[in-house]
């Protein structure tokens, strides 16, 4: 399981439960109140916890409302599926599932936002929530090439631009399709999205690699 928290700080140990019941009272008012509205101080009167308790682990909002949604997409998981076209299908409609979920929504469209002003939170965007998920890719590969449908690595660094390329184009359309085009990431969607990832734009419609799980070279 992958750290969902701020480095510690030195003093009384950490409350797993206190942590999880002020992430999840953020994302009850994002939903409710909205980026705006949202104060720290109404997330731990939500949460039941005191403010000192929630100033400790969190500077701001901004680093609380990163984390709020970081801990959503940690439910995310690769399914086994049996192909690598099947797999890449099961974790993509799992991601688009994610999104359209209000809190989801709301919280990521926010600190977006606010990070194209913000170096700093970009930075915890990309620590908290892309690099955690980046493990999607190297697991999907990485299961792939075991079952021979892609070839092993012959070079690290071409290996790391080509899991960031994946990863860019996979996160890149579905939330600009959820979010931005406000269009269903359907099963009929992620199919078809599926086979242009591994075939590419000259793969012929209905191409046999997303439908038979043996994808093209």
């Amino acid at each position: 399981m992958h750290s969902r928290h701020p480095a510690s700080r030195t003093g009384r140990p950490r409350s797993a439960a206190a942590d999880a019941a002020i992430l999840a009272a953020t994302r009850e008012a994002l939903v409710e109140l909205g980026w705006s509205g949202l104060t720290l101080s109404d997330v731990a009167t939500r949460a039941g916890v005191a403010k000192t308790t929630l100033y400790r682990r969190w500077a701001g909002k901004h680093e609380l409302v990163v984390d709020a949604v970081a801990e959503l997409f940690d439910e995310l998981e690769l399914p086994d599926r049996g192909s690598l076209a099947a797999d890449i299908e099961g974790v993509v409609l799992q991601f688009a599932a994610i999104l359209a979920r209000p809190e989801a929504r709301s919280g990521l469209m926010a600190v977006v936002a606010e990070a194209t002003r913000d170096d700093a939170l970009r930075e915890r965007i990309r620590a908290s929530i892309v690099d955690r998920q980046m493990r999607l890719v190297l697991e999907g590969r990485a299961r792939a090439q075991r079952r021979g449908e892609l070839p092993p690595d012959p070079d690290p660094a071409e290996s790391s631009r080509t899991v960031d390329l994946i990863f860019d184009m996979v996160a890149g359309a579905v939330v600009h399709r959820t979010l931005v085009s406000g269009k269903p990431a359907d099963e009929a969607w992620v199919h078809s999205f599926t086979r242009v990832l591994l075939l590419g734009l000259t793969a012929q419609p209905g191409g046999g690699a997303a439908q038979d799980g043996a994808p093209g070279g």
